[in-house]
């Protein structure tokens, strides 16, 4: 039963160029564009996975899927690769955002700050603003978090805390 119900959870699988780097993010639930859906449907919250190293983003698909149907399905899951660590098949196609400040080159963006504004730059550039973010990163991801709460302490964030039930 719990494999049939996370069987027909759609996962949507992007290739982005950000921050001048091609950048794999897989989406559990329907919420495939957040600007899009401008209805009462659109969800107030997106959980956002950073993964450890290697960023394969595929590796947290089972926790996602198990993460999105906890929450009754009513959260988007979204994982995303490191700069510079997934690349999209040969048939896949590239989006690009015009327009837009992240659509420039992010100096050394495969080392470890870099890899914190190429995160910054994919929030800015898909998530709205006043949509609430929970974070969750394993291992390298913890501490890009981290570091980003740092650079953009206006980041909608929700801490998830862990307190003694009575």
């Amino acid at each position: 039963m719990e494999s049939q119900l996370k069987e027909d959870i759609p996962v949507h699988e992007e290739f982005i160029l950000c921050g001048g780097s091609e950048t794999q993010v897989l989406k559990c639930g329907p919420w495939t564009n957040l600007f899009d859906d401008q209805s009462a449907n659109r969800p107030k919250l997106l959980i956002f996975v950073l993964p450890g190293n290697p960023g394969f983003p595929t590796f947290y698909v089972p926790f996602a899927k198990a993460l999105y149907s906890l929450t009754n399905r009513c959260f988007p899951v979204w994982i995303i690769s490191h700069a510079g660590h997934a690349m999209a098949p040969k048939d896949k196609k590239i989006l690009t955002t015009s327009e837009d400040p992240n659509a420039q080159e992010i100096t050394d963006i495969y080392g470890l700050s870099g890899q914190v504004e190429h995160k910054l730059a994919f929030l800015r550039t898909h998530v709205p603003k006043e949509m609430k973010l929970v974070l969750i990163g394993h291992s390298l991801g913890c501490y890009i978090s981290l570091e980003m709460l740092k650079r953009t302490p206006e980041l909608p964030l929700i801490l998830p805390t862990s307190e003694p039930k009575k």
